[in-house]
């Protein structure tokens, strides 16, 4: 997996198959213009190649989550203050979660690639609420500042997906559904 996400790690990990953790070294900004689901795209398939060129006889997932606030991009917090204005942003508000994916064998060159929305309302959050969430949940580290598998749960008045392992970072029914293609049947 090209990917240093201990989230999507957890989430493979589920598919109980072997996999290593590689984490290509990429820069991640979006491009000029580019929509948050195209910039989510790009960078899956791109950690993916990185990976793949170096490991023959390999399938290499890449992943790359972007949220989308009304067009604009929201990423990885990185700090406290930042996490905190993400927040206010998005009180009472409904953002769209582009998670990326892609599937490529290292051998063929062959890409599978898709992304997979998850709509997510958020309450109208006090101040106090975004402080005290913001003191519990180390969130600096994921898109939007609020992890749905924890805590952040309670910031969210609704989710709406075809599948609910994207929000968190790795669509596994379109992983497992790649991996099939690859002639790899997870239940096989």
């Amino acid at each position: 997996m090209a990917s240093g996400s201990r989230y999507r790690a957890d989430l493979l990990g589920r598919l109980q198959l072997p996999f290593l953790i590689i984490t290509p070294d990429l820069d991640e900004s979006a491009l000029t213009n580019e929509a948050p689901a195209q910039t989510a795209m790009r960078l899956s398939i791109a950690k993916a190649e990185a990976i793949a060129q170096h490991h023959p006889g390999s399938l290499v997932i890449g992943s790359d989550q972007v949220a989308d606030l009304s067009g604009a991009s929201i990423g990885k917090p990185g700090t406290a203050a930042a996490a905190r204005a993400q927040l206010h942003a998005m009180r009472g508000r409904t953002l769209v979660f582009h998670s990326g994916l892609a599937l490529v064998n290292a051998d063929t060159g062959a890409v599978q690639s898709r992304v997979v929305a998850s709509s997510v309302t958020f309450r109208n959050l006090t101040d106090d609420e975004i402080e005290h969430y913001l003191q519990r949940e180390n969130a600096l580290d994921c898109a939007g500042s609020a992890k749905s598998e924890g805590l952040g749960i309670a910031l969210i008045a609704a989710i709406k997906s075809d599948d609910p392992t994207a929000l968190i970072g790795l669509p596994l029914i379109a992983l497992a559904d790649m991996l099939r293609t690859e002639g790899l049947g997870i239940l096989a």
